[in-house]
């Protein structure tokens, strides 16, 4: 007969849905109880059926691992009047920096997204504005120097 959980029997639960190879004296310390009494209650949810295996999910990269970058190079019908252009693209929390370019180009939007089709996705929406001319899309292939990495603050002294 299948017992009512209680809020330790729910942590435990939770923390191994998040992470199923957390140590049994890892979640004891995450609900303040010992390592022993912790496998105990794994065994009895694992026998009373509230846990019913361990599984892999693999597939497509999740949102943390590695973005995929691209450049989108937008040109407007009409650059001294496509704020709205602008205003429209810097919405997308995809668009990590959008820069407005002198000489040939017109707008340089740099894109930070978890897949390709998320970045398909917004070229589709971009180009439909109705201040857009054209588009061109370039995927970051390597990236060889990082901002972020090359602070002076960052190096170890």
């Amino acid at each position: 007969m299948k017992r009512v959980l209680d809020r330790v029997d729910t942590k435990i639960l939770s923390l191994l849905t998040e992470n199923a190879r957390l140590s049994h004296n890892d979640i004891a310390v995450s609900v303040n109880l010992s390592r022993s009494a912790v496998r105990l209650r794994i065994e009895r949810l694992e026998r009373d059926g509230y846990i019913r295996g361990y599984t892999i999910r693999h597939g497509l990269p999740e949102a943390d691992s590695a973005p995929i970058r691209a450049l989108m190079f937008v040109y407007r019908k009409d650059r001294m009047r496509g704020a709205d252009v602008i205003a429209h693209v810097r919405t997308f929390p995809e668009v990590v920096a959008c820069d407005v370019m002198s000489g040939e180009l017109d707008v340089v939007l740099h894109i930070e997204a978890t897949s390709s089709e998320r970045i398909h996705k917004l070229w589709e929406e971009i180009a439909a504005l109705q201040g857009v001319l054209n588009t061109v899309t370039s995927f970051v292939l390597t990236r060889s120097k990082d901002t972020h990495s090359c602070r002076t603050d960052a190096v170890p002294t």
